[in-house]
């Protein structure tokens, strides 16, 4: 999920450093490795929240293109927010896109009919808006420092 080596060496040792000390409170409703999983996915949003400057816009966008709970998980950080307002002051039709591809999670094929317009029309308007969003948030994180 990190995109980091050493990143995900250090989380995995949390995890199960949490673990360990949690093993008390696993109930048996999953298997003991969908457990490990959810420990280290909470220890990595947890990360992300406490190094929200650190942490590389890239893979916050891969990882929202990757993960079922997306809405959730803008709605729940800090980030969240400044996407919303980059995403906001995108031009038609790539605010529109991006809006339906991330928020409604809706298929290219879906988006394209949506418009009159093809799916690979409506993949390289995403992938574009989602350029925009990028150069945008560094434009910011740039300004910021």
């Amino acid at each position: 999920m990190c995109h980091n080596q050493h990143l995900a060496e250090e989380l995995t040792s949390v995890t199960f450093f949490k673990a360990i000390n949690n093993i008390d409170k696993f109930e048996g409703n999953c298997t003991i490795t969908s457990w490990l999983c959810q420990i280290g996915k909470y220890s990595y949003y947890g990360y992300l929240r406490k190094n929200k400057r650190l942490v590389e816009l890239n893979s916050i966008i891969e990882q929202m293109d990757r993960e079922s709970d997306m809405e959730e998980q803008l709605l729940d950080s800090m980030i969240s927010k400044e996407i919303h307002k980059v995403v906001n002051d995108l031009e038609e039709p790539y605010k529109k896109v991006f809006h339906l591809r991330i928020f409604q999670e809706l298929s290219f094929k879906r988006i394209g009919a949506m418009f009159g317009k093809t799916e690979n029309w409506a993949c390289v308007t995403y992938h574009r808006a989602r350029n925009k969003v990028r150069e945008r948030m560094e434009e910011k994180n740039e300004s910021s420092l």
